[in-house]
Parts: structure tokens; sequence; C-alpha cells
């Protein structure tokens, strides 16, 4: 009955500057559009949050001794609804759970309009399937109701229990209701007062900034984009444009953003992600490994017959070592992405090597780009 068991030790790569070439090297980046990697200042999303109750679950909410609040809530719900003090009873529902609701406003949202919202239990509740939410106003950062929400929820998960055992999946405690909120308030904002236009870019770069102005300017005329910041660029309407008309031709404009060199190693699942302007250095790079394989073999000993005596189980071990051969791949100066992947693969390393070989190029000081371990 053999047992194997094989055990893998990589020994560090063997890197050797040999020297350095400066080459020029051509690429062919996409094209974007500006609403893909800018947004207009002041046209935004705003987050709200309420605080309300479930009801009709069916035995899976708050348990009224751990969560006082909801005894509370639903104390004060009841009186709203005219049902006298009842202070001094002693609520013992299961089928009520605190929530809080929170939501998204979308830009230039109309009263009446309706959004998504979602749920998540405030108690101890286990399930929120087959709830209905109750009327909920749901405030923004200044206090104010802006939308109110209610209805029957959704929920993803599951859980399943026994006596003995119990099963979960998902998260059965948060919940959606599509369109389960009706706007009430609009936020205060006239597009059409604006006398100019403020881009803001997702990721700030100057060489990005500098293309998005060139871009609008020659489409629209000189001197109506000026760019004042890495990540800002302020447009005016030429002569007597629309604001909305600005947008729409502003964000259709195509760019080639620039970015900086950048490798992202995730090393929990060995991914890794490398940017097309990553460049090294001419390196010569050995990768070896040293394989051991153990076999372990169980061995069964019987007496003799009719002899005084135990069977015994006897372990047998086997022990072999072997070493792989030592592989060089010497990677030109000024290397790009795909002789890079080329020459890691010529050496025949995998997730977990290249990730050291990445890291004793950079300690090398030929890896010309930022190293990002997540």
């Amino acid at each position: 009955m053999p047992i194997d068991r094989k055990l893998t030790l990589f020994w560090p790569a063997a890197l050797l500057g040999l020297a350095f070439i400066f080459l020029t090297a051509s690429h062919s980046f996409a094209q974007v559009r500006i609403k893909d990697i800018a947004s207009f200042e002041g046209i935004r999303k705003n987050q709200l949050v309420g605080y309300g109750l479930v009801v009709g679950l069916n035995g899976t909410g708050d348990r009224i001794r751990n969560s006082p609040f909801t005894k509370k809530s639903i104390e004060g719900m009841l009186e709203r609804l005219g049902v006298g003090n009842l202070s001094n009873d002693n609520l013992k529902t299961k089928n009520t759970a605190a929530v809080m609701v929170t939501a998204m406003l979308p830009p230039f949202a109309k009263t009446g309009s309706t959004i998504d919202v979602v749920l998540s239990s405030l108690g101890d509740a286990t399930s929120l399937r087959g709830g209905t939410l109750i009327v909920t106003p749901l405030t923004g950062a200044d206090g104010e109701i802006y939308a109110v929400a209610q209805g029957p929820i959704a929920v993803a998960g599951f859980v399943a229990q026994g006596i003995n055992a119990s099963i979960v999946q998902g998260v059965p405690t948060v919940a959606r209701i599509e369109n389960g909120a009706i706007v009430e308030n609009e936020v205060k904002f006239v597009l059409s007062s604006l006398k100019s236009v403020m881009l803001s870019m997702r990721t700030p770069d100057s060489t990005t900034v500098t293309r998005v102005k060139e871009a609008i300017n020659k489409a629209l005329g000189p001197n109506v984009a000026v760019a004042l910041d890495p990540s800002t660029v302020e447009v005016h309407p030429p002569g007597k444009m629309a604001i909305i008309d600005l947008m729409a031709a502003i964000e259709n404009l195509r760019v080639v953003p620039d970015n900086i060199a950048k490798v992202i190693i995730d090393a929990r699942s060995g991914t890794i992600v490398i940017g097309a302007n990553v460049r090294i250095d001419r390196v010569a790079i050995s990768q070896g490994g040293l394989t051991i394989l153990v076999e372990d073999t169980l061995t069964v000993s019987q007496p003799e017959p009719f002899s005084i005596g135990e069977t015994v189980v006897i372990p047998e071990t086997k022990v072999v070592v072997e070493n792989r051969p030592t592989k060089f791949t010497v990677l030109e100066g000024d290397v790009s992405l795909q002789r890079l992947v080329d020459g890691l693969n010529a050496i025949g390393v995998g997730a977990t090597e290249t990730i050291s070989i990445l890291q004793a190029i950079k300690a090398a000081g030929a890896l010309h780009a930022y190293l990002e371990i997540i």
C-alpha cells in the first residue's frame, strides 16, 4: 500500500546584469472615449440611508430579548398606527427584523422615479426571506428625505437547518427590492446655469490630461479647454453652444490614455498582470529546482501458524532526490511585454516561480515598473 509524497524545493533565481541596451519600441494603444476615463464634476450619484422594519418573516426575525431596538421600533410603529401603548406588554414576535436600508440616488433623478434599495439585517435575524419592508424614509448626507422605500423583498441566499445540522447558501440576511423606493425630493442642480464644465480624470495623469485637452481643442476650437492640474480640465462652450450639447460633444471624443508601468501580483492565487509599458534591462535568468520524492510502503508481518506472536505493520520509506538541470535564458535590453512572457516560458517556470523572479529582477534594479503585491 504505497503512499507517495512529493515535495518540490525551488532554489532562488540567479540574476546577472549583463548590459544596458536602449532600443526604440513601437506600440499600438487603443483609443478610448473621454467618458470612459473621466467624469463631469457635480454630476454624480448620492448615497441614501434609512432604518426600517421587515415584517412577515417565518420565525427567522430578531429575538426581542437580544434586539431591544427592534422592540422599540415595533412599539413606535404600532403607536403611530393607532394601537395603544404596548410598553408594558412582553412582545415575543419572531417575525420582524430591524434593517438598514441603503440606496444610490442617480443624478437628475426626478420626483416619482424609482430606484433600487438594499436591505441589511441589523439584529440577530437568521433570514429575511419572505419578508416585506414597511414604509422607510431614506435620507441623504444633509439629513433631508429624498426617497421612501417599501415592498416585498428578494433574497438570493437561503438557510436550512434541522436538529443536528444546518446549511447556509449565500447571505440570507441581505436582500434587495428592485425599484423599491420612490424619489420624493430632487437634488437642486441646474445644469444650464453653468458657464463651463469641469472634467475630472478617474486616474490623474499629466499626459492623459494634456491629450484630453488637445482633443477637445482640436474638435471644438482653440483655447476652449484648459488643463488645470493632472486630474482636471475646464471646458468653456464655444459661441452659444448649450452645456448639454457641449457635454455630448466632449464625452464621445477619443484619446489614447497614458499610464505608469505596473506589475500586479496576487500571491494567494498566483495571478500576475503585467502592463504594456513594463520594461526590463538585459539580464540572464536561471531557475533550478530540487525535487524530493518520498515513498512510504507499509509491510505486514504475521507470526507463524500456531505460534505465539502478533501481527505488526512495518513501514518502509524510500527517498529519491531528483535535481533538474539549470536553464539560462537571456532577456535582451528594453524587453517588451511579449519578450518577457516568452523568456519566462522558455525556462518553464510557473506562477509561483515567476513571482519570485519578478521580485528578484526588481531588487536587482532591472525592472522599470511599479511592483504591487496584493
